[in-house]
Parts: structure tokens; sequence; C-alpha cells
């Protein structure tokens, strides 16, 4: 038996003994995708968020890949860090994060970007009133944590993004 397993476009089969490894440590020891960082170990940081679907369902959704075994992804397309940046031209939230120096070490910024993306793609599928997209940004990030304390760059860097993205204003900026 083995487990079925799409990582940034790349189809996997993975030997089913291999069930309860943890999806960091494949991404890291088997795929060499360093861009998702371990931290804590138990899904608290956020650090190592990836974003994932599964078929048929296109819906994505934030998984903390230091705590999550392989098993529960058979058929699960995943999208780490290294998927985002097309051509060597930064997504419109790496580039927000950096024109506002939002990092300082970077390491949690991984993290950050994933989450921010599939907020950015909920609203744009389904807006929320616009008195309720502070609680909206926070659900979204407020549980990553950033040891350098760089809360509110990342907050001030995603906020225009998030207006755009749930008045449909995109590109208008």
């Amino acid at each position: 038996m083995t487990i079925s397993l799409t990582v940034n476009g790349v189809a996997y089969q993975i030997d089913d003994s291999r069930a309860d490894d943890k999806l960091v440590d494949f991404l890291h020891e088997d795929l060499n995708l360093t861009g998702t960082k371990f931290c804590c170990g138990i899904g608290v940081c956020r650090a190592c968020t990836v974003q994932v679907s599964k078929p048929p369902n296109p819906a994505t959704t934030p998984m903390i890949s230091c705590s999550t075994a392989l098993g529960i992804l058979d058929g699960s397309v995943v999208s780490t860090i290294e998927s985002v940046a097309q051509d060597g031209v930064l997504d419109e939230v790496q580039q927000a994060f950096l024109d506002n120096f939002s990092f300082q070490c970077g390491y949690c910024t991984p993290g950050f970007v994933m989450a921010s993306r599939m907020f950015l793609d909920d609203l744009r599928a389904q807006p929320v009133p616009a008195d309720q997209l502070e609680d909206a940004m926070m659900a979204a990030i407020g549980s990553h944590i950033c040891r350098c304390t760089g809360y509110v760059r990342y907050f001030e860097a995603l906020r225009p993004l998030a207006e755009a993205a749930n008045t449909g204003q995109e590109g208008q900026r």
C-alpha cells in the first residue's frame, strides 16, 4: 500500500510504513524543501504552515506540517512556500511583507505567507463586512508566533491586500 501525495505540483507515492512520519520531515529530508520551518514541533507556533486541499474539494486549508502525519494526507495536494514566487517574482503577500519590513529574522515568515495567501483567497471567494475585516485577519494569522515581535508589521502589510481582496478592488491600488 502507498500514500499518494502531490507537493508543489509533483506527485509522490510513499510507502504506507511511513504513515506516522511528519509532513515537515518528508518535505525537508525527502524533497529538500526546507522553506517550511520546523520550530516548536507541537503545532503551536505555526511556522510550519503549508496549504492543503483534498480533491475533489478544491478548498484549501492551513496545515501544521510539524504535527501532521503523512498517513492522513493520502490523496491531498500540498503547497509549500517554495511554490509561491513564480519565475523569480514575489507573490503579492511576499512583496507586501518585504515592503513593510514585516520580519526580522524571517523564520516565521513562510507560515505567515502561506496563511495570509489562503486568507486572501477566502476573502475573494467570500467577502466579510468591512467592520469584521480586522477580526478575520486575526483569525487567519493572529495565532502565528513571531519571536522577533513583528506582528504589527505583518498586520500592516496584510491590511491593504485584505481590503482590496474584500472589495474586489485588486489591481486598483
